[in-house]
């Protein structure tokens, strides 16, 4: 008996040294990278394991997530139960909720649940989670502050609108991913006619007032698959995936209607001239960007406040 007990000691020692190491790697793993989504994921895997529960919602507040909406990420639920799960998390509902460390009132909170009824969560498990979130916090705020650096990189900062480099970067990206796949992909490439006039009439300052009001307007009407960009100065990009030349020309009608459809910055009504380009199969991003701008050229020169067409050839 005194030896099965002394080898049940020393395994139950081994096990916890064993669950000390795994621990210590799953931290080292969490804090290693700067991908949020990697991050918040083995945040959630760590805490469901920790506590052995079925599921595991980490909730960042408006301050420390994007757009001002708080960022919900979740593992074992759906994304709409998650919204929820986020904020009940009473003991009785099979709930226990810890805040994670950062600012003022914290960033916001990593939840776990039971899918069974009859499930507590102890003081135990409490202490257990609210370690496990004072020692993720970090790298969470890390992995945002890189996310959000990485994101202004890619931002006009006068429009708001991604920028040019962003522009070349995702357009390569798409028509590389449209000709492996045989998908359609469109391209409008614009300017606000006679812009030159409007600097002139009334500086530059009130000239960029002029862009950050146009931007606004072409984000007002854009899908959510489209990603608009200033490509500079006043000529700017959509980028439509999974689109032909009837879609890109009924945006074009929308932006057209947008821009003009009252002063902007006090200096009347504007309008726009476009080249709008499907892409062909022997294209290359920079070859699409040269046909639409190119046509961009062309309705210019036949009379602006129109779009021309360039199909994929």
């Amino acid at each position: 008996m005194l030896l099965l007990g002394l080898l049940w000691a020393v395994g139950r020692r081994f096990r916890r040294v064993e669950e000390e190491r795994r621990r210590s790697r799953s931290l080292a793993e969490i804090a290693s990278s700067l991908d949020l989504d990697e991050v918040l994921a083995r945040t959630l895997e760590e805490a469901a394991r920790l506590v052995g529960a079925d599921a595991a919602v980490v909730r960042m507040e408006a301050a420390g997530a994007e757009d001002g909406e708080p960022l919900v990420a979740s593992l074992g639920v759906p994304f709409d139960e998650a919204q929820r799960l986020a904020v009940d998390a009473a003991p009785e509902n099979g709930g226990l909720s810890v805040p994670l460390p950062g600012g003022d009132d914290g960033a916001g909170s990593l939840t776990v649940h039971a899918r069974d009824p009859d499930r507590r969560f102890d003081p135990e498990d409490a202490r257990r989670l609210r370690e496990l979130a004072g020692q993720a916090a970090p790298a969470i705020e890390n992995a945002r502050l890189f996310r959000e650096a990485r994101r202004l990189a890619d931002v006009d900062a006068l429009t708001g609108l991604h920028n040019r480099r962003y522009f070349h970067e995702l357009l390569a990206r798409e028509v590389a991913r449209a000709q492996r796949y045989s998908r359609r992909l469109s391209l409008i490439v614009f300017d606000l006619d006679d812009f030159k006039a409007v600097n002139d009439r009334i500086g530059h300052l009130g000239g960029d007032a002029v862009l950050a009001e146009a931007a606004q307007r072409v984000r007002s009407v854009v899908r959510r698959a489209d990603v608009p960009c200033r490509v500079g100065g006043d000529e700017f990009a959509v980028i439509m995936p999974e689109s032909g030349l009837e879609q890109a020309e009924q945006l074009f009608g929308r932006l057209q209607q947008a821009i003009s459809a009252g002063p902007i910055a006090h200096i009347g009504r504007l309008s726009i001239s476009a080249g709008v380009a499907e892409l062909g199969p022997d294209d290359l991003s920079f070859s699409l960007f040269e046909r639409a701008d190119a046509a961009l050229y062309a309705a210019k020169a036949s009379g602006k406040g129109q779009a021309a067409t360039t199909g994929p050839g």
